[in-house]
């Protein structure tokens, strides 16, 4: 074990992982007040090594004040809340778990196209309500192999979600800034994507060069008979955009597991019918988030005892 090395925990984790880090080093944690968490850090800096974040902002000011600082581990599969330019710009090594949870991320994506393409809440409703009962007519949903399915960003989960695409006999092609060794077509803009897409699902992290990606001209190339899925991040899709798009029919529909300013969501999402939602709980089994737990600790383990 490593007691002697000192790590900022700046994560609420499972019990289990909780126990294992405090196990293995000398935990400090960052309390929720920043200034509170700064003062922490003019005292106690210098002496740590490395950082298990999950959520937690992690700026340029931050790391100056830990100028030990070598490895950053995340719980989570997004890095949006750390500055990683410049902690690489350190040598800081960073590390996520987006591998360990890219299935069961993709299996919601799968579940979110299929709701929104094919109407189950909507026809879950209809029984329930007994409008199938009173000799109400449902209407008719999409065949989700017969649609065109672009989805932006192939990595971990992109590629997860293109194999179960591929299984449907779906045609998948993809949006991501370098072309990769698959067979599937790559576009190099999102809206050139979203153009021939039927389907648009956002796999990829959310960065400055992301953030916002999906805005009206890439909405309005996927068109009216077009549907949209979000299991990345809220910011990637301008929500304002997405909104007026649905009021004017310009998209047929839309699944979303993240939102802009979360758990805030617009009413006029909850209560579009085209529109279905989850509470971003795309990794949100047991078995992947204690996963997750088990690779923070791992990675820092692994990190250490190579020093």
């Amino acid at each position: 074990m490593h007691n002697d090395i000192t790590i900022l925990q700046a994560a609420h984790l499972p019990e289990k992982t909780e126990r294992e880090l405090q196990a293995a080093f000398d935990i400090i944690r960052f309390p929720k007040d920043h200034d509170e968490g700064m003062r922490l850090l003019a005292e106690h800096g210098p002496k740590i090594r490395g950082i298990a974040v999950r959520h937690a902002h992690i700026d340029k000011a931050m790391l100056d004040a830990m100028p030990a600082l070598e490895i950053i581990s995340s719980y989570s599969a997004g890095l949006d809340g750390i500055d990683v330019e410049a902690a690489q710009a350190r040598g800081v090594a960073v590390q996520n778990t987006s591998k360990i949870l890219a299935e069961d991320v993709a299996d919601l994506a799968m579940s979110l196209a299929i709701s929104v393409t094919r109407g189950t809440v909507r026809g879950h409703d209809f029984v329930r309500d007994g409008s199938w009962e009173n000799g109400g007519t449902f209407p008719l949903g999409r065949s989700l192999r017969s649609l065109k399915t672009g989805i932006i960003g192939l990595g971990h989960i992109g590629s997860a979600v293109a194999k179960r695409l591929q299984a449907t006999g779906a045609t998948v092609a993809y949006q991501g800034p370098r072309k990769k060794p698959v067979d599937m077509a790559h576009f190099r803009t999102a809206k050139e994507l979203a153009a021939w897409a039927d389907l648009l699902i956002v796999t990829c992290p959310a960065m400055p060069e992301t953030i916002g990606l999906i805005d009206q001209n890439v909405l309005d190339a996927l068109g009216p008979d077009g549907f949209l899925v979000n299991i990345s991040r809220g910011t990637i899709v301008n929500e304002p955009a997405l909104i007026a798009t649905l009021a004017r029919g310009g998209i047929a529909g839309a699944g979303l597991d993240v939102f802009e300013k979360e758990p805030h969501v617009p009413e006029v999402l909850r209560k579009d019918p085209r529109v279905v939602l989850s509470p971003h709980m795309g990794s949100g089994t047991r078995e992947t988030r204690q996963q997750m737990g088990d690779r923070l600790v791992e990675a820092l383990l692994e990190h250490f005892a190579k020093r």
